[in-house]
């Protein structure tokens, strides 16, 4: 990993906005994507890549269908996920940032409700 890649992914951080919420049979995931020194929420940021499964719970096999939906806050990312159980989820996600050449990675646990 080049410096480059380091410190972009150090300069930023997704971190769960409020409780997931149970939508039919969909979970409603918001995240907020931050700047590490500031802590602003990062608006307009491309949600590259997300991967919902259950490795807190010890069943990284465990996955479930996610994509993205829109959020109407800025900086607030809304994943919508088919998860077939509660418990603890890790939710891995990727963004591209405008000004950044490397893709931000990141993952924050979420407590699925029944």
């Amino acid at each position: 990993i080049s410096a480059s890649a380091m410190s972009a992914s150090q300069d930023y951080r997704f971190e769960a906005a409020g409780a997931p919420v149970k939508s039919g049979t969909a979970v409603i995931i918001k995240v907020r994507l931050v700047h590490v020194s500031d802590s602003r929420p990062v608006p307009g940021a491309a949600i590259t890549e997300t991967k919902l499964d259950m490795g807190p719970e010890g069943m990284a096999s465990m996955t479930a269908p996610t994509k993205v939906t829109a959020a109407s806050e800025p900086g607030v990312y809304q994943i919508e996920a088919n998860s077939p159980m509660a418990g603890n989820w890790a939710l891995t996600l990727a963004a591209k940032i405008q000004g950044e050449s490397e893709t931000v990675h990141g993952a924050v646990t979420v407590a699925v409700p029944k």
